[in-house]
């Protein structure tokens, strides 16, 4: 019975991580072809913009995959002290700058979790086992995901062109 337990909570580890990656790649590519004004177009009364919400997502890494295992503060991690302050563009935030710390967030989570166990519950940001971190940055990266979807539709039928359908390259 535990190898069929461990085997199950493996294959369940490695969709997981699979699913986070996916999203991760389709929220990188959702700036793909845009114009640095263009990733900054405010299309919505929230600060949210396409360049804001992969700044967000580096933010969501560094809450869930860091803070939550270690403790350290948001200014020990270098992010935003609030979900809303992650939306915040500063001059020097270009697309390459922004995909650059997001992509360096990446790795840092995955480095974070790879020796943790499924069920290990950390107490850095309340208890919450690996596997409930795991799913809760997926449920905001796919969530943000249909956010890009719909930022990345209306800017390029602002272009002119027809926007169709899965705007973000795949």
């Amino acid at each position: 019975m535990t190898d069929d337990v461990t085997e199950v909570t493996d294959a369940v580890r490695r969709r997981l991580d699979e699913l986070l990656d996916e999203y991760r790649e389709r929220l990188l590519a959702s700036l793909d072809g845009l114009s640095e004004e263009e990733a900054r177009r405010n299309l919505v009364p929230s600060r949210t913009t396409l360049l804001g919400l992969l700044k967000h997502v580096t933010y969501v890494e560094g809450i869930w995959f860091d803070q939550a295992v270690t403790g350290r503060t948001t200014a020990e991690i270098g992010i935003a002290s609030t979900p809303d302050r992650s939306f915040v563009l500063g001059t020097g935030d270009t697309i390459e700058v922004i995909r650059r710390a997001y992509r360096r967030a990446i790795e840092a989570s995955r480095v974070a979790l790879v020796t943790l166990e499924f069920d290990a519950v950390m107490t850095g940001r309340a208890e919450h086992a690996v596997w409930a971190l795991q799913l809760q940055v997926l449920r905001e990266l796919a969530h943000h995901c249909g956010h890009a979807d719909i930022l990345r539709e209306q800017v390029l039928s602002q272009r002119g062109g027809v926007a169709g359908p899965r705007q973000i390259p795949s």
